[in-house]
């Protein structure tokens, strides 16, 4: 408890904060013992996370999410559910043959010919989930639980599954389905009826999120030491509360939370594990073992290869969570950074970011100069951050390479560009295959590229990427297109978001052709990285 309450005294200087949150885990113990002490997360992005409409992940895909999961420090991966198809499992059984530090898992129904193919990936534990509401007993077991007979008959049937998972050897996390709209007393009897069969963890599933952080307090409050083993938590956010509900439940007694890289999953998706870890890291001083540094780098990860994009105002790994603009706040930011932001990005293994727009103040415009390397007078500032405020009017966003030419062209500084773009074609068409050739000056040496893509765009930003391999891995971090004006023949605005060895600039392309655009905006980016 003291280290925790010192490791918040890193972070956080709100005296009122850190006095609730100590206090907190002073009411919350059972023996003298924090109730924290023994949480387990359960990352089921590989699973439920995959449910996501329109996501599926290759063997390869998952093995590359598995693999920076076990170096976050997760303790459980849910890899997937052996019954869905013969890839799978041969995917499941390609990440238990990587020798992870995590237990790997399956989900099963509760069903021996799941447990079997669950054997045959080679697992630790299996996810064995049993319905627990009466409208899901009778949807999916044909049963009526009011009735003596069915009520048995359910009990002994998921006993029976769990009795053959552990004799065959599997650790088994028992897991009430759809528990928030359950019978607590029938729930009580489910969870003994696990625990008679030697299940080494229960688990509490808010299916379809009904669950409140109050009512998530007073039921873990009520079952977390009564039932025998370990209880876990499973949120879904269909209301908002997924996260909220989590660490209520964490702190009334559960032992484990289940969550999703990004909260993504089914309908409105999961418990966010960036959300949850840096919660109880930050607001509870608990130390969840999780190695936060990587939270974003695993959060792009999940992001690029799940085709799901993070909402720029999503909590901890959205973009604008540590970028600034309004000119007021900057100026407090460059006295003290925690006037306006609770941790430090780099806790999350991210940087602090200054744009510039409409709101920007001289303070902004200064840092921003600064990071440039550029030195300027009074006077030259005062214009340099007149001509920002008139783009910002006119409503763009002023991106990095924007900056540098105004700065540029207010201090006279010239100069040729490392990268020049001598000519370009993109090809398109079905059946035909899309491709695109560049023909590139690079540091004065002419390189011709060429390369294929999903579109014409693509194949084109690949051949550039291409073309300038030989300063560095240039990294696309973010594609936005939007149509300035109407009609086929519209004005196309192109924002690209570049990173090379960890810095990151934006840039923009404006063109009646959207290829064009996109080419310039990656251009005038990789000049401002190299």
């Amino acid at each position: 408890m003291k280290n925790h309450y010192k490791l918040m005294k890193n972070y956080i200087t709100d005296e009122r904060i850190l006095s609730h949150a100590k206090s907190d885990f002073c009411k919350n113990t059972k023996k003298g013992i924090p109730l924290f002490e023994k949480l387990n997360i359960l990352d089921t992005t590989l699973r439920d996370g995959e449910q996501t409409p329109g996501v599926a992940l290759s063997t390869d895909d998952k093995i590359k999410i598995a693999t920076a999961l076990d170096d976050l420090g997760i303790g459980i991966i849910e890899a997937g559910s052996a019954v869905t198809s013969e890839g799978e499992r041969t995917a499941i059984k390609a990440v238990s043959a990587l020798g992870l530090s995590a237990e790997i898992c399956s989900y099963c129904r509760m069903k021996k010919e799941d447990i079997d193919l669950a054997l045959a990936c080679d697992v630790d534990s299996v996810h064995l989930v049993v319905p627990s509401s009466a409208l899901h007993i009778e949807m999916k077991l044909r049963k009526d639980i009011s009735k003596p007979a069915d009520r048995e008959s359910v009990l002994a049937a998921a006993g029976d599954v769990a009795e053959y998972a552990k004799s065959h050897g599997l650790i088994v996390e028992f897991s009430a389905e759809d528990a928030s709209r359950a019978d607590l007393k029938f729930l009580k009897e489910l969870y003994k009826t696990g625990v008679s069969h030697h299940v080494d963890r229960l688990c509490y599933c808010d299916t379809v999120g009904m669950l409140t952080p109050e009512r998530a307090f007073t039921i873990f409050s009520e079952l977390a030491y009564n039932v025998g083993a370990p209880l876990s938590v499973h949120c879904h956010n269909d209301f908002g509360l997924a996260t909220a509900n989590t660490v209520a439940a964490l702190r009334a007694g559960a032992a484990e939370a289940h969550v999703t890289v990004n909260g993504i999953g089914e309908r409105s998706g999961n418990a966010s594990l960036e959300e949850v870890v840096v919660q109880l890291e930050h607001l509870y001083g608990k130390n969840t073992g999780v190695k936060t540094e990587n939270l974003y780098k695993v959060s792009r990860l999940v992001s690029r290869l799940t085709g799901i994009p993070v909402a720029p105002n999503k909590a901890i790994v959205g973009g604008n969570s540590f970028t600034h603009e309004a000119g007021i706040h900057v100026h407090d930011l460059v006295k003290n950074t925690a006037t306006y932001e609770p941790i430090g990005p780099e806790f999350v293994g991210r940087e602090r970011k200054v744009v510039l727009g409409k709101h920007a103040g001289t303070s902004s415009i200064e840092l921003a100069l600064k990071e440039l390397g550029f030195g300027a007078e009074k006077s030259q500032k005062e214009e340099i951050f007149a001509r920002v405020k008139e783009l910002g009017d006119l409503g763009k966003h002023v991106t990095d390479a924007d900056l540098q030419s105004i700065a540029e062209a207010v201090l006279e500084i010239h100069h040729n560009p490392a990268v020049r773009l001598k000519a370009f074609t993109a090809v398109s068409g079905r059946p035909s295959i899309p491709m695109a050739s560049v023909v590139l000056d690079v540091f004065g040496k002419e390189t011709i590229c060429v390369d294929t893509g999903d579109g014409p765009v693509d194949a084109a930003i690949r051949a550039i990427r291409q073309a300038v391999s030989s300063v560095g891995d240039i990294i696309l971090e973010e594609y936005h297109v939007d149509a300035i004006t109407g009609g086929t023949d519209a004005l196309v605005e192109v924002m690209v978001k570049l990173s090379k060895d960890g810095k990151t600039v934006t840039a923009r392309g404006a063109r009646t052709d959207i290829i064009e655009a996109s080419v310039e905006a990656v251009i005038n980016g990789m000049n401002r990285l190299v």
